[in-house]
């Protein structure tokens, strides 16, 4: 979603006919200043979208980065400094706020998970599993938070899921439909299918004409089995329940990517807010 849009709908939602609370008795020319301050440690991610929503509502703030998006930060850090009309930082400041609170949660998460496999060949991966019309920034937060995205949406990669294979009346008839499909489309876009157990892997193994297997809820000994059969014949990932207790267990299995849905999903928001300035 474009930047401008994103804050125009987000204004319209929150401001309607006035910021009343700011209009009864802050004056058009009063000018102040305000900074971010960090009130729990963790990931900061979101200071290069806040300057973007600044300007998009008032073009004339000054907008002063002070760190930098990915930076560990602690409480008690200022983020950035904004100066201009007091009105506009007033009526913007939720916005900014709710963007980067829930930004910075998703990167730190990310980043927690990434810590876990340093040393280890696996990389993470985000979901579909985002909140409506917010996905471009929870997954900008993944990969600020030093994770990978998966497919952005249904448009740039084929996932063949167990409900599209079992319409589909198998994974053959699945893959095969999905190849005719795209070479009639003409669409070069990659395919992953879901297995569900060994079985399936050796299914999928035998049609071929895949890009990615996605073990889905397999135990260490299966999902060790499973890319062991794989092989290096295609990209390999773990998905379903995966934990930061468990994820380096996963890793271990010898998998490319593992998926995890909770980083954009079962995030608490970091604690920030926006200080005037005296």
């Amino acid at each position: 979603m474009e930047i401008n849009q994103f804050v125009k709908l987000a204004v319209q939602e929150d401001v309607k006919q006035g910021d009343h609370s700011t209009l009864s008795c802050i004056p058009k020319s009063s000018i102040g200043s305000a900074k971010l301050l960090v009130k729990e440690n963790g990931i900061i991610s979101g200071i290069n979208l806040a300057k973007e929503i600044f300007n998009c509502y008032d073009p004339t703030i000054d907008f002063k980065s002070i760190l930098k998006d990915g930076q560990k930060v602690s409480i008690g850090d200022v983020a950035f400094i904004v100066s201009g009309k007091s009105g506009s930082i007033l009526t913007i400041e939720r916005l900014v706020l709710n963007v980067m609170q829930r930004m910075s949660a998703i990167s730190t998460l990310t980043n927690k998970y990434v810590e876990k496999l340093k040393g280890l060949n696996s990389k993470i991966l985000d979901t579909r599993k985002t909140t409506p019309l917010n996905r471009f920034l929870e997954k900008e937060a993944v990969k600020i938070g030093g994770g990978y995205n998966h497919r952005f949406g249904l448009y740039d990669m084929v996932m063949l899921k167990d409900n599209h294979i079992d319409f589909a009346g198998g994974i053959q008839q699945a893959i095969e439909k999905t190849n005719n499909y795209l070479k009639e489309k003409k669409l070069d876009i990659k395919i992953e299918i879901e297995t569900r157990n060994l079985e399936e892997v050796k299914q999928v193994l035998e049609c071929g004409n895949v890009h990615r297997i996605m073990m889905d809820n397999f135990n260490y000994k299966d999902l060790k089995t499973g890319v062991k059969l794989i092989n290096g014949a295609f990209e390999t990932e773990a998905s379903g329940g995966i934990n930061l207790d468990t994820v380096k267990n996963y890793a271990m299995c010898g998998v490319d990517y593992i998926s995890v849905g909770a980083l954009t999903h079962s995030v608490k928001n970091m604690d920030l807010s926006l200080k005037a300035v005296k």
